[in-house]
Formats: structure tokens, C-alpha cells, sequence
């Protein structure tokens, strides 16, 4: 939870800063781009925001209401993230990119004044400045991010991100580490668009890397959200790994046959393992209810992210 935490406000102070940054740029050049950056920045802001809430909601102890726990609380902020990644972020993003195309307007004409020098300079190289900036920035919160997921990937013997993205509970550093992958790619299009709108006198390059920016922005929002429903709607362990545990319990001495096995989500990391078990006929209640309590001491230990175990014994 701590790490998950350190890896949103660094995402945070990085956004909150480049979203002004970026605003000026539009403001000095009117590049279509920058105005997309100005709103996905803006939107990666109130993501974190967003994400902040989730951690602290999820933290919170259960009650009658909610036996479990509030662990699904990330999974439904991190949805909230997605949505508005797709509707004020790349929707946006989009829009003003194709009015830029239809209306085009070339960006980084006119100058900027330093008062306290009394410098004078294309405002362009504010763009250019900005840009390069946000990209050093949103490298920062990426780093932090990868170093999260990657220990998670070490400690799953996963293969990769692929099968990260698909399996992983901890939603919260997904959210962050796609966005922060993105907001380095969206500044370095608007980079690149910048400078050829630049060069060539054409605002078109400019235009273009504005709606590609929206267009790749409601396609990771997509994603996420998809990745998302999984959890929301009650996913259980990945097939693999509910299989280990049960033939762990189907193992154990005592137990003739595992009658039916089930597992779910209730937060990152927070499995609850339900299992109807048919014991050997020569087992005395006293024998069961050991036997029961070894195979639920068992399972906590074998996977630490399982937080209740039931086992119902069938005749």
C-alpha cells in the first residue's frame, strides 16, 4: 500500500507542475498540441487525485456492511480514472486536433519577454522547453512505477508486463505506470508535431500529433477500463495459481476429495478462498475441525494475499 501510495504522488507533483507548464506554452504559441497536453495533464492531475482516494477509502477496517472490507475501493477510482482519461483527456485531446486540421493555425508564431533580463525570444522554444521537461518529469514518476510492477512481476513469476497487465490486483500502480507511459509518448508526439509545424511552415504536423494524442489516449483508457471491470465484478485468482491451492488442499492428509473450489478479489492483493471439502470417513469432529484450521493456516501461508479461508466439509 505504501509503495502503491509513493508512485501516485510522485505521478501527482509531476502532473500538477507540467499541466501549468504546458498551458503557458499554448497560451505563448497556440499549438493545438499543447492545448491537448494542457488536457491530458490536467486530467492525469485529477487521476491521482482520484487514485489518492482510493488507497486511503480501501484502507478503511470492514464493517457489518461491508465484512470484507473496503479493498474494492481502489478498483472502482481506478475506473473513475479511465473514465475520465477517455472523456476529458483524449476526447478532448481529439476534438480540438480535429479542428485543428479543418481550421488550421500555424503553431510557435509570435515572442516571449524574460522582464528581469530583458530577453526576447521565440516563443516556440517555450514549447520545445516545456516538452522536453515534461518528458523528464513523467520519466521520473514511469521509473518509480516500472520498479513497483516489476517487483510484483518477480514476485508472480509472471512473464512479463502482458501477463502483469492482465493478472495483477494492484490496480492503483497499473493506472499509474499506463499513464505515466503515455504521457511520455503524448509529449514526445507533440514534441515531434511542434517542431515539423515548426520547419516545414505547415500547422498540419501540429493538428495531427493533437488528435493522435486523443486517439492514443481513449485507447488506453479503454484498457484500463477493461482491466478494470474484471476486478469490479468479483474476478478470482488466475486459473494457475487457483489450481495450486487447490491441489494443495486436495493433498492434505484427511481429505478424500475437494468438492467444489472458489476464489475472489476483494482488494489488491486480498483474495478470499471458499472451499467445500469431503473428509475421510474416519475422522472424528475433533480431527475435522483441526484438520480444517491446518488447511486454512496452510493456505494464508502458501499465499500471503489470502486473507479469509472457508472450508465447508461435505458428506
Amino acid at each position: 500500500m505504501a509503495s502503491s501510495k509513493s508512485v501516485v504522488l510522485a505521478a501527482l507533483v509531476a502532473n500538477g507542475l507540467i499541466a501549468i507548464l504546458k498551458f503557458v506554452g499554448f497560451l505563448l504559441t497556440g499549438s493545438a498540441a499543447m492545448l491537448s497536453e494542457t488536457y491530458h495533464s490536467i486530467s492525469d492531475t485529477g487521476n491521482q487525485v482520484f487514485l489518492l482516494i482510493g488507497i486511503r477509502y480501501s484502507g478503511r477496517d470492514r464493517t457489518r456492511k461491508h465484512p470484507f472490507g473496503y479493498g474494492k475501493a481502489q478498483f472502482f477510482y481506478s475506473f473513475l480514472v479511465s473514465v475520465f482519461l477517455f472523456g476529458i483527456a483524449g476526447w478532448e485531446s481529439l476534438k480540438h486536433g480535429y479542428d485543428a486540421i479543418v481550421h488550421p493555425h500555424p503553431p510557435g508564431e509570435g515572442t516571449a519577454t524574460l522582464p528581469v533580463l530583458d530577453i526576447t525570444f521565440d516563443a516556440v522554444f517555450v514549447n520545445y522547453a516545456v516538452l522536453v521537461g515534461a518528458i523528464v518529469f513523467e520519466a521520473y514518476a514511469f521509473k518509480k512505477a516500472y520498479a513497483n510492477m516489476s517487483a510484483q512481476i518477480e514476485e508472480n513469476e509472471w512473464s512479463g508486463f502482458r501477463e502483469a497487465f492482465r493478472k495483477t490486483s494492484d490496480v492503483t500502480v497499473l493506472t499509474a505506470l499506463t499513464e505515466d507511459f503515455i504521457a511520455m509518448a503524448g509529449a514526445g508526439i507533440a514534441l515531434f508535431g511542434v517542431y515539423l509545424s515548426r520547419v516545414t511552415g505547415d500547422p498540419i504536423y501540429d493538428a495531427v500529433s493533437a488528435a493522435l494524442i486523443g486517439i492514443m489516449l481513449m485507447g488506453f483508457a479503454v484498457a484500463l477500463a477493461w482491466e478494470n471491470k474484471r476486478l469490479l465484478l468479483g474476478e478470482s485468482l488466475p486459473k494457475e495459481d487457483e489450481v495450486e491451492l487447490r491441489e494443495l488442499v486436495a493433498g492434505w492428509d484427511g481429505v478424500e476429495r475437494v468438492v467444489d473450489f472458489r476464489t475472489v478479489y476483494f482488494g489488491p492483493d486480498k483474495i478470499v478462498v471458499m472451499a467445500d471439502v469431503a473428509f475421510d470417513d474416519g475422522l472424528d469432529t475433533e480431527e475435522m475441525d483441526d484438520t480444517i484450521t491446518a488447511i486454512e493456516d496452510g493456505i494464508i501461508e502458501h499465499r500471503p494475499g489470502v486473507r479469509k479461508v472457508y472450508i465447508e466439509p461435505e458428506t
